[in-house]
């Protein structure tokens, strides 16, 4: 089983378009990749699922989690990184079998002008260090509600083939 992670607790939100397309090209691949999103988190993860503390609320992500082989972690820019409450979803999963040496594409979302290369990098010393092995081609979707048309499809011919090509890596990586 292979997952993709929406990486933000916000309704509606552009990350969660992004994982769907993801999800969709995929699936036309011919390839089952399940869809998680953080707004699914328990609302009380911080105090019931950290330090070895596990909700039976958590129990079924934490299933989902350790059978992933492979991620694809949609990431919204938020201050200069990655969402809070994903560090926090990290850090819910119990270390080391969620992650270790398993592999992950990263996607970077921005409205602004840079697709979130700050916190892809900083996501990725995350991912190092739970000994992921990162999928060298990120993908920085900037202006990103300039990229999609209003059935959640992206528009531009050039940010498609990019997107088709980590898809490709990662079905093969």
């Amino acid at each position: 089983m292979n997952l993709i992670i929406s990486g933000t607790n916000r309704e509606r939100s552009n990350s969660m378009k992004i994982a769907h397309y993801y999800q969709d090209e995929l699936e036309r691949r011919g390839e089952s990749w399940q869809l998680f999103s953080l707004t699914d988190l328990p609302p009380d993860v911080s105090s019931s699922d950290l330090y070895g503390k596990r909700s039976a609320a958590f129990e079924p992500i934490q299933a989902m989690v350790s059978a992933a082989q492979k991620f694809i972690f949609i990431i919204p820019e938020y201050n200069g990184s990655f969402p809070g409450i994903l560090k926090v979803f990290i850090d819910a999963c119990a270390f080391p079998a969620s992650f270790y040496h398993k592999k992950v594409a990263l996607v970077g979302v921005s409205t602004g002008k840079y697709g979130n290369i700050r916190g892809l990098d900083h996501f990725t010393g995350v991912c190092n260090y739970m000994r992921m092995h990162v999928l060298p081609l990120k993908i920085h979707l900037a202006k990103v509600q300039d990229e999609l048309d209003a059935e959640g499809q992206l528009k531009d011919e050039l940010t498609q083939k990019f997107v088709f090509e980590q898809i490709q890596e990662i079905s093969r990586f």
